[in-house]
């Protein structure tokens, strides 16, 4: 009898094991089964989402790509509130690519007036070849020279054989080779030029700012460009630099300043225009002069260009509007006629000099900055410049240092100093090659 209870307990057990055995089984397959279905959809869930993404990305390429021809530079929809944003952009023409970029872009941005009002401001930016760093492509912020207030002296509109040109590729090979040791080159046009409005020239705030809001367009345009960049510019552009450089910690503060090099920077405005009375003979500095009064006074309304200005520089005053420097600075035009010349006799002059003295570019910035001059400038004098590097060096935190070259004039000082400035910049901000 035990072994036959003992029999039928081994028999129940095992039916109860294959029983029991079964079920999990099948529950195991079926809970497989039924991951497999959840792995499956989420994947499916997935690829349709960044179908989407790519979808609005293309959607998004599509509205920010800028029309052809002129109409880049007049936006169709509200400039966008804040300073800095991304308009549009599309690819270079003419002679604005550089030869050792991946692409070159025009960009359209919107910047801040002195005034407080929302302007749009055009220029160009220059990507790098190659994979570009981890941390991004860091920036250099170019502010070019003096090439006019008409819109067809911007840069970023410059074509072979155009009246600028002669005025703007003499930098190329400096934006090459910062591009070949791995910096992205972005290059405004600064507010007015090119765009619509006038041209406020050598007003220090609005060119500084254009020079700051083109690397935080720059940076929406190309998530790969880096937010950390150095300034450099030339004549107007040292002058722009200068003024960036004093506004970047609170007009861009998610930027990361890292110098500012400033080559024969414009300066000392308010104490030029009492010597310009010593001038006699015809000189291309009162074509300078006189676009000075046409920038200062479309933005300073106390400026009374008419009651200012001679009857002999009366006459062509319209021509700032029209025509590139190189045209004004011709004998049949205002270089036909000596600066002394400039201002009408008995003209009260002291709301100029007030406004002039404000464009003095003393910039106070925590990030170091440099001064490259050529001893023979006969456009930005040596004494000048001088002058400024020691405003400069009484305000509290600025780090300035002074470089001078013998026998350089003020179209090739960019050259001259490369092999100071171009370590200098390094040092600041190592290239991304």
């Amino acid at each position: 009898m035990p072994r036959v209870f003992a029999t039928v307990v081994l028999t129940i057990v095992a039916l109860f094991m294959v029983t029991a055995t079964a079920p999990s089984g099948a529950f195991a397959a079926g809970a497989q089964t039924s991951l497999t279905k959840q792995q499956k959809a989420k994947a499916k869930a997935k690829a349709k989402a960044k179908a989407k993404a790519r979808a609005r990305a293309r959607a998004k390429a599509r509205m920010l790509r800028g029309p052809a021809g002129l109409r880049f530079y007049t936006p169709t929809r509200p400039i966008p509130v804040r300073h800095g944003s991304l308009i549009w952009s599309r690819a270079a023409g003419g002679t604005v690519p550089l030869s050792s970029a991946a692409s070159t872009r025009l960009i359209l941005y919107s910047s801040t007036s002195v005034t407080g009002k929302k302007v749009v401001v055009s220029g160009s930016v220059s990507i790098p070849k190659g994979k570009a760093p981890r941390a991004g492509w860091p920036v250099i912020s170019y502010g070019h020279g003096t090439t006019g207030i008409a819109d067809k002296c911007a840069p970023s509109r410059n074509t072979a054989g155009g009246s600028a040109e002669g005025y703007i590729s003499y930098t190329d090979p400096i934006m090459n080779s910062w591009l070949d040791a791995g910096y992205a080159v972005a290059r405004s046009d600064y507010e007015g030029l090119g765009t619509p409005g006038v041209h406020p020239f050598l007003v220090g705030k609005s060119s500084g700012r254009g020079l700051l809001d083109i690397v935080r367009a720059a940076h929406q345009m190309n998530p790969t460009i880096s937010k950390r960049f150095v300034i450099t510019g030339h004549s107007q552009g040292g002058h722009a630099a200068l003024f960036a450089a004093d506004q970047a910690a609170t007009w861009t503060p998610e930027l990361k300043l890292k110098g500012t090099v400033a080559y024969a920077p414009a300066s000392q405005l308010k104490e030029q225009l009492p010597l310009l009375s010593g001038f006699n003979d015809p000189s291309s500095l009162t074509a300078l002069a006189t676009l000075i009064v046409r920038g200062i006074s479309s933005v300073y309304p106390e400026i009374d260009s008419e009651a200012l200005l001679s009857d002999t520089i009366l006459p062509f005053y319209p021509d700032t509007l029209t025509e590139c420097l190189s045209r004004l600075s011709e004998p049949d035009s205002l270089a036909g006629i000596a600066p002394s010349q400039l201002v009408r006799d008995g003209a009260d002059t002291a709301a100029l000099l007030q406004v002039l003295g404000e464009q003095n570019p003393l910039a106070k910035s925590s990030a170091p900055i440099v001064l490259a001059q050529g001893l023979a400038d006969t456009t930005t004098y040596p004494f000048l410049t001088s002058n400024l590097k020691t405003e400069l060096g009484k305000i509290t935190g600025n780090d300035v240092e002074y470089l001078t070259y013998p026998g350089v004039d003020h179209g090739s000082i960019l050259d001259a100093s490369e092999a100071d400035i171009d370590p200098i910049i390094e040092g600041w901000l190592p290239g991304g090659k």
